[in-house]
């Protein structure tokens, strides 16, 4: 599938308002993007994007879970070439705890059902634009399981999973695909997590690099990448070693 670079594109990123995606709508706008969508269930909160370019930037009220706000946001962004679904949450579930169900409901319904709503929505927008591109924020927890985020970790294998499914069926419309894998990153998320962690800024020059060459799997900073090798060399003992170095990693 060939690339799509975001200079004169239309892009749109969902939880925009901190961390990767905010991270994501500044590069976008740096990279020379002609209007980016940034999105939030809170849009207040997407204030301080806004005021980097007031002139490209249009802020929507978005939550993923909400199949009505999904829906608006399509009929708002009739006009985007990239969708990046960046929105998740992890709850920090444990699986033998007696809220593990509920919670990683929870997970599920941001992290999997979330894109899905998203790719239905705005997959036909983008076969009217020539095709365009998705890219789905997972994890490298979605390779394989990080016993302390067990449920997230699970929430984003169904991602790589889904994400491999609609490369598949959006290839006919000239639509790329991409699964973005990072590791760790500095982000209100890993707050208190005592590991080495990836910047959102080289996240988002590995995200938009990526898109622009066509790649379809983009690892985002040496830890993702170290993994993704070792998997193809020794899955079993990747797995082995994630178990044993990611037990307790909170302060």
């Amino acid at each position: 599938m060939n690339g799509v670079p975001v200079e004169g594109k239309v892009v749109l990123v969902t939880g925009a308002n901190r961390g990767i995606g905010k991270a994501l709508a500044i590069k976008a706008l740096e990279c020379g993007a002609k209007k980016v969508y940034a999105t939030a269930r809170d849009e207040s909160k997407l204030a301080e994007v806004k005021a980097i370019d007031s002139a490209r930037v249009v802020t929507l009220t978005l939550d993923v879970t909400n199949s009505d706000q999904v829906k608006a946001a399509a009929a708002a962004a009739t006009d985007v070439d990239i969708v990046i679904n960046n929105a998740g949450m992890g709850t920090g579930a444990q699986l033998l705890a007696d809220d593990v169900v509920e919670k990683s409901k929870l997970e599920m319904d941001a992290n999997f059902y979330g894109p899905m709503r998203m790719v239905v929505a705005f997959a036909p927008i983008l076969k009217a634009n020539g095709g365009g591109a998705i890219a789905n924020v997972l994890s490298v927890a979605g390779l394989v399981n990080f016993p302390f985020a067990p449920t997230y970790s699970t929430s984003k294998a169904a991602g790589h999973s889904l994400t491999q499914g609609q490369r598949t069926v959006l290839a006919g419309q000239n639509t790329l695909v991409c699964g973005i894998y990072p590791g760790p990153i500095d982000t209100d998320m890993t707050a208190g997590m005592t590991v080495e962690k990836g910047s959102t800024e080289e996240l988002a020059n590995y995200v938009f690099d990526g898109i622009a060459n066509g790649t379809e799997e983009i690892y985002t900073d040496a830890m993702a990448i170290q993994l993704a090798q070792g998997l193809k060399a020794d899955a079993k003992a990747v797995e082995k070693s994630i178990a044993a170095q990611f037990q307790n990693v909170r302060d």
